[in-house]
């Protein structure tokens, strides 16, 4: 392959969108087991509504009309290219890692195939449809998003979210912290924090059965079913051989302000696997991949890559509760302000970004 070839080595938010970018510019392979782009970001409300989980989906063929996607996972990577699980070697001019996070299932999809991920959140649904007690273990974002979703549907069904933490998103205002307690309040949903449990639950989760948990402060909690939201967990374990670079304690890589891996002019990072000191949130991922899109364009023609990326001082948020509520803090030019639900609606919560995907990745 010639020096235009470009290897992106992840298809999630950042790794897709600089694909499609780059697409027009570069001769593009994109590495993904998966068969489409994955707009995780519907996954709670495809829990609780299947029949709009297929929205989820932007197949990689319909958008990626020049180049080519390897449905492999990598192995290794070195600054010369990638090695694949089969052993197949895909040589690099430019190469980027954009392998994102895990997270517990429901939040993101465990099966690399679009039928099969349909067909468990179809089963997952079932099986909470027939409980009125959920548990959810953990009050982050995650935790409190698949809450609302679920009261959304079942405003009936007890939920109780429990987490060791003592308040909620301590990083924002507290006049964000007071209108999520509110909305939570109005929805009934139960909320125990500074209460982690004495031992897990005795059963799988997302499986009907009821069961009796008990606090660290001895409160005895009935539920027929629980969800995990917490635990994020670095893609980069193929890294792990130290051929390319190091990781950090989280497996992280270094990245310079270009989000070049330090050391190369030629290798980028983006996403969740930077070192980046901020959120590992998609709307960050999708800000590095068009810093090194124009990084490589520039390359590409012969010019010095100009373009850096500058975390944000203060953390920003979209948090929904269902589509109509939640809480947010957005960036302005005085600094972060605190949004109303309805911005939270518009921005996010009414169709999970559904609509901005569309037109990005829709069919070419």
């Amino acid at each position: 392959m010639s020096g235009r070839t470009v290897v992106v080595v992840g298809g999630g938010y950042g790794g897709s969108a600089l694909a499609r970018a780059l697409d027009a510019e570069a001769e593009v392979v994109l590495v993904d087991p998966r068969d489409a782009f994955v707009n995780t970001a519907g996954s709670l409300r495809a829990l609780t509504r299947p029949e709009w989980a297929g929205n989820m989906f932007f197949p990689y063929e319909q958008w990626l009309t020049r180049g080519r996607v390897v449905r492999e996972r990598a192995v290794s990577v070195d600054d010369g290219g990638v090695t694949l699980a089969s052993g197949e070697r895909i040589e690099a001019g430019y190469l980027v890692l954009a392998t994102g996070s895990s997270y517990a299932y429901p939040a993101k999809p465990v099966s690399d195939s679009t039928d099969e991920i349909l067909d468990d959140f179809r089963r997952t649904h079932k099986e909470l449809a027939g409980a009125e007690r959920v548990l959810i273990l953990g009050a982050g974002p995650v935790g409190l998003e698949l809450a609302g979703e679920i009261k959304e549907v079942w405003p009936h069904k007890q939920v109780t979210v429990v987490d060791p933490g003592e308040r909620l998103l301590p990083a924002f205002p507290e006049e964000l912290r007071q209108d999520l307690h509110r909305q939570l309040d109005e929805l009934d949903v139960r909320l125990r924090l500074g209460a982690g449990l004495i031992a897990p639950p005795p059963t799988g989760p997302g499986q009907v059965e009821t069961f009796t948990v008990t606090t660290a402060g001895g409160e005895e909690i009935t539920a027929d079913i629980w969800f995990r939201a917490h635990g994020v967990r670095t893609n980069s374990d193929y890294l792990a051989d130290g051929r390319l670079t190091s990781r950090n304690a989280q497996g992280q890589v270094p990245v310079t302000e270009t989000l070049n891996v330090s050391g190369y002019d030629h290798v980028y990072a983006i996403g969740d696997i930077t070192d980046v000191p901020e959120a590992k949130m998609a709307g960050y991922a999708m800000q590095h991949a068009d810093v090194v899109a124009r990084n490589i364009v520039a390359q590409l023609n012969g010019e010095r890559p100009a373009a850096t990326y500058q975390p944000l001082p203060h953390p920003m948020i979209l948090l929904p509760l269902g589509p109509r509520g939640g809480v947010g803090q957005l960036p302005t030019p005085d600094g972060p302000a605190v949004v109303p639900a309805e911005t939270v609606s518009a921005y996010k919560g009414a169709d999970l970004f559904t609509g901005r995907f569309t037109e990005q990745f829709g069919s070419a």
